[in-house]
């Protein structure tokens, strides 16, 4: 794709790509302004001219599990399915000695992370989740520890009395190693205050990963899309968190997270989910807008492990990790691996039918091995 296809497209279309191509930095009128005009194929191909700026032709992954000590919840989010009330035959809370025997049937898989995130649990307090951080890094020593949402990590920090700063130097103290992106949803406060009315603002999540980095936690970043927001406010999103960025650089992924519509309340206003093009629109133009990020991931657990591969034509070099069925947040709503578990060998298959390599990595993405398994 080059010359000939740009001749082809209209003129104010050519020109918004001509600017991409030549480094420009995208405004949200301009990011909108490619939406509503670029065609798909010339966006992918914009997107991985990005992608491969970043990271060559490299795909990442990483051997991981999920530890989900709760679904007891103390909001009420409208587009959920894993929140449940203590009352609930569905709801669960782990012990730590649970939580340990998990961990334990996983100390020889040679995962390098133990991702932990869960309901915003009302009967747990900040010296609880120190305990069970701690005795997670006992017994995994080797694996970091990337743990809690902004939300959660607001509510217990806010609960304990303390500020953010002091809250997430505890946290750190016990093991926290690096944060996920979680609990963004969308910023604009009108589809909040929709979707979430009870959850803390686009300026509480900002702020907390803004100390996180300044305390030298590193952080991913998510965007729920594909309920009742327009691309408008998808635009200021990304805008929110690119600004962050140039402020802290201490995002190492973005993620877009698409809305699942089973078994929750938002569903049931819905008449379907989005489209897989609409999928590949947003990750494309995630990549193109946060040229700052370093990383797209192609969750596979929400897309769907065809999916996830076709991402990493339009942007995405990174397949996310191997989780070992361990969460279920996304089988909950409706995603299609309902027991969302690869092989590093599945994984690597999945990345070289692309056309890329294959690359392990730790939470941080340093490589840990290459070549197939």
């Amino acid at each position: 794709m080059g010359d000939g296809v740009l001749k082809v497209l209209e003129k104010e279309t050519r020109q918004r790509v001509e600017a991409v191509l030549a480094g420009e930095r995208l405004t949200p009128e301009t990011a909108l302004g490619l939406i509503e005009t670029v065609p798909l194929n010339v966006l992918g191909w914009l997107a991985v001219r990005a992608k491969e700026r970043q990271s060559g032709q490299t795909v990442y992954y990483n051997r991981n599990f999920h530890i989900e000590p709760s679904n007891i919840c103390l909001y009420h989010c409208r587009f959920c399915s894993y929140r449940k009330g203590a009352e609930s035959p569905e709801a669960w809370d782990l012990s730590l000695e649970e939580i340990e025997t998990q961990v334990r049937a996983r100390q020889s898989s040679g995962a390098t992370e133990v991702h932990i995130v869960g309901g915003v649990h009302p009967g747990h307090d900040l010296a609880y989740y120190e305990r069970l951080i701690r005795s997670v890094k006992e017994l995994m020593p080797q694996a970091a520890i990337k743990a809690f949402t902004a939300i959660e990590l607001r509510y217990m920090i806010e609960k304990a009395g303390l500020s953010l700063q002091e809250g997430l130097i505890r946290l750190k103290a016990a093991g926290m190693e690096a944060i996920p992106g979680g609990g963004a949803e969308i910023f604009d406060p009108a589809v909040r205050q929709q979707l979430c009315p009870e959850k803390g603002t686009a300026e509480d999540w900002l702020e907390l990963h803004r100390e996180a980095h300044r305390l030298g936690i590193p952080s991913n970043a998510t965007m729920l899309y594909g309920h009742i927001e327009t691309w408008a406010q998808r635009i200021d999103h990304l805008d929110r968190l690119r600004r962050l960025q140039d402020e802290t650089g201490g995002f190492n992924a973005f993620i877009p997270l698409k809305y699942r519509r089973r078994n929750n309340p938002l569903g049931e206003r819905l008449s379907a989910e989005v489209g897989i093009v609409e999928d590949m629109r947003v990750m494309a133009l995630s990549r193109l807008y946060l040229d700052n990020v370093p990383h797209l991931k192609a969750y596979w657990p929400m897309f769907g492990k065809t999916t996830a591969q076709l991402a990493l034509a339009f942007g995405a070099d990174d397949m996310d990790g191997t989780i070992d069925d361990t969460t279920r947040i996304y089988s909950m709503a409706g995603a299609e691996d309902r027991t969302p578990s690869m092989t590093t060998q599945e994984m690597e298959t999945l990345i070289r039918e692309t056309g890329y390599q294959p690359v392990e990595r730790d939470t941080f993405y340093n490589p840990v091995k290459k070549g197939y398994l």
